[in-house]
């Protein structure tokens, strides 16, 4: 489950270039300068935008009202000028146009487009109406349009649930099933709003107008809206209890449901016997049903609590929409925060003081009433306090501020429920600069926006990171999905802050967690299985792993983001899969260490393990047939691993595969054999990786990647090694 930190601030995207200046250039708009193609003599197009906004502005450091200069394939700038300049600029040479920056409607739905994945896409409906999607969560709110079952048939035959969703609930065609679990919430219907807000991101209806009181506002959609909801509500306000998801987990495999999406988790990796989660998908598993789990909000630095071999382990990423909010101070500048203020400023400005002045009497020191530890209410009533710490926001929201503007390192934006932002230092310098400069400071907080992320996706800071402490040879998290600032429905009895006074009522909200990335991944395999409905789970999460596109961006690597970044429209069609059976999992859990009783509790049969004189027999963890190739090395020492993997055709009958690598300096890689001919489909054939490298230093990551190719499909593979002592 997304964990949410009440300090609601993140780290700001907009350096002190986005500043406006000047109380006399309050009419400052952003415009865009544009100069035409590239030039094709070499100089520094950047200084030259530069030269031209100064000579306009008669400012020595224009740099104050660039926004953005444009210089890789055109050549032209974004900044912030008065009408007066913008004449200005006309009539300058190598200027085509200079015209307002449009506000760009933005779908609610960014991170489906962003993936590729528009309303548009090849679909099978028939088959999308008959997938049934089972979400383990908060419960439900029914009567969200998200949910509404207008268009929708009947419910599938294959259906064997029920709906007990409790007092005055009722199920229709798109929520065909409801469950509760908790003793004092004696219904399914979600209070606290992750349920509904997970479950519209896998399967929604479309809703035209969503947004977040204007915020995000555009068309709300689910991966596949045709899908039907089984919703098990296993959490209250205070948590989620062992018993409870793994009571959810046994009724929605025996009600039929098809995949399993469950964004909640704990805070450090169990072994796979005494963790519910793991035992509970292993059960889903064997009857074909694939679970896909959030791999935790616990990062960087701290590995993912889901590493389950049979979970499909979803990392969170950005996408190309982020939220700021923008606060106008008193002498006209304008500086760029992080906060989802859904709060109308109506162009009042509200006195500013810093928390330096609206210290308590018995504050014991300067350094105190600067980050606001010893606010006098007296002081702060009705005014934006400005604080060097994001204890700032809980302390003016307690003590009667207006608003607040306060340091925040956060990644993400965050609802709040007053007007507030969190800004960088360096913009809180200049905000307290400000304030400094004048007995009478003021600001108005303005109501935030979405703008163009151009750097997506990026794996979020807060996303918790592998390795698979438990089966090293089994690379997690598995993929990467979007999962920051999503909006999606929601119940009206939550309040949409993490302040539980917050008597605010809304259908839609904007969340950031794994959580949220986790059922995307859901209804991609939803929209897979359409197409391929006998695929085994192994196979279905093959095929979307080995299409992801491949990121960057992070020291760890693939132990930071997994495969790569969701692709769902390649996936239905990978061209070859990784396939594992039950047995195969049950022989991986006999090879690292488990004896027959603990592989039967996990299992649920009667599995027997080997005896330790037979476990020659068994293949190796390395040797696990997973869609990635994962080892630890020892640091400054030559090593020589081989890999043996099987792959099934499932793309053209007749086809031939070759072999590419995309080689590591430090490594070199060969496979056997390099090519791979096949003559029908299902067929499989084997092959061996072999990886040979020298001397790495420790601590380090070292990744690289085999893609199979038949000129038509590209099956990535990729290998990452973690160099640790022994031991360590």
């Amino acid at each position: 489950m997304a964990n949410y930190n009440f300090l609601l601030f993140l780290y700001v995207y907009f350096i002190i270039k986005f500043l406006v200046s000047s109380a006399n250039d309050a009419n400052r708009n952003l415009h865009i300068v544009y100069m035409g193609s590239l030039p094709n003599h070499n100089y520094s197009l950047t200084s030259h935008h530069l030269s031209m906004l100064q000579q306009t502005t008669n400012y020595n450091d224009a740099t104050i009202h660039m926004v953005k200069s444009y210089h890789k394939s055109f050549n032209g700038f974004a900044a912030m000028i008065t009408n007066q300049e913008r004449e200005k600029l006309k009539n300058m040479e190598g200027v085509v146009s200079v015209f307002p920056s449009k506000s760009l409607k933005l779908h609610t739905t960014r991170s489906w487009d962003f993936m590729g994945f528009k309303e548009s896409i090849q679909r099978n409906k028939t088959g999308e109406s008959d997938v049934i999607i089972g979400v383990i969560d908060t419960g439900i709110w029914p009567e969200s349009e998200s949910f509404n079952d207008h268009g929708f048939g009947p419910i599938p035959k294959k259906w064997k649930g029920a709906c007990k969703g409790g007092k005055n609930f009722r199920c229709n065609n798109k929520i065909i099933s409801a469950r509760y679990y908790v003793k004092d919430q004696p219904s399914a219907r979600d209070i606290v709003g992750h349920g509904s807000h997970t479950a519209s991101i896998a399967a929604g209806n479309k809703v035209v107008g969503a947004s977040f009181y204007g915020i995000a506002e555009g068309v709300a959609r689910g991966g596949v809206p045709s899908a039907r909801i089984a919703a098990y509500s296993v959490c209250s306000e205070q948590g989620c209890t062992d018993d409870a998801i793994l009571a959810a987990f046994d009724d929605a495999i025996a009600d039929g449901v098809d995949l399993i999406t469950i964004s909640i988790g704990g805070d450090e990796q169990m072994t796979f016997d005494e963790d519910i989660i793991a035992i509970g998908s292993f059960h889903a598993m064997e009857k074909g049903i694939l679970t896909i789990h959030s791999a935790g909000n616990n990062g960087p630095n701290i590995v993912t609590f889901s590493v389950s071999p049979w979970l499909f382990t979803v990392a969170a990423t950005t996408m190309d929409r982020r939220i700021i909010d923008n606060v106008l101070l008193g002498n006209g500048l304008m500086i760029s925060g992080k906060s989802i203020n859904g709060f109308a400023s109506n162009g009042t400005k509200i006195p500013l003081i810093h928390g330096k002045f609206a210290s308590s009497p018995a504050c014991p020191s300067e350094k105190d009433a600067e980050f606001c530890f010893c606010l006098d209410p007296n002081r702060i009533k009705g005014k934006v306090v400005l604080c060097r710490t994001s204890f700032g926001y809980a302390a003016g929201l307690e003590l009667g501020a207006f608003g607040s503007i306060a340091i925040s390192y956060e990644y993400d934006a965050q609802v709040v429920s007053y007007p507030a932002v969190g800004i960088d230092p360096k913009v809180y310098d200049v905000a307290l600069s400000y304030a400094n400069s004048t007995t009478t400071p003021s600001a108005e907080i303005l109501s935030s926006a979405g703008f163009i992320n151009n750097t997506a996706p990026i794996v979020a800071e807060f996303s918790s990171v592998g390795p698979n402490m438990l089966i090293k040879e089994i690379m997690k998290p598995d993929i990467s999905a979007p999962g920051i600032e999503i909006l999606a429905a929601y119940s009206p009895l939550a309040p949409p802050s993490q302040d539980k006074r917050d008597k605010r009522s809304v259908k839609y909200n904007i969340l950031s967690g794994t959580s949220m990335s986790c059922p995307h991944v859901a209804g991609a395999v939803a929209y897979v299985k359409t197409f391929h409905p006998n695929w085994s789970p192994a196979a279905i999460k093959s095929s979307l792993m080995t299409t992801a596109k491949p990121m960057n961006g992070s020291e760890l690597a693939e132990f930071s983001y997994g495969s790569g970044f969701l692709d769902p429209v390649r996936a239905i069609n990978p061209g070859l899969v990784f396939d594992v059976s039950k047995d195969d999992y049950v022989n991986l859990l006999c090879r690292i260490g488990y004896d027959t009783s603990k592989v039967q509790k996990i299992s649920g049969d009667k599995s027997v393990c080997p005896s330790s004189s037979s476990h020659h027999h068994l293949p190796m963890a390395k040797d696990f047939n997973y869609p990635a190739i994962a080892a630890e090395i020892e640091p400054i020492k030559p090593f020589r691993i081989n890999f043996t993997r099987t792959v099934t055709n499932v793309g053209f009958a007749n086809s031939t595969y070759k072999a590419f690598f995309q080689q590591h300096s430090g490594i070199n890689i060969t496979v056997v054999p390099n090519i791979l001919k096949f003559k029908c489909l299902k067929e499989k054939q084997s092959f061996v990786v072999h990886v040979v490298g020298g001397k790495f230093s420790d601590k380090s990551v070292v990744s690289s990647s085999l893609s199979w190719t038949d000129g038509t499909h590209s099956v990535r593979c990729p290998i990452i090694l973690r160099v640790i002592k022994v031991g360590a």
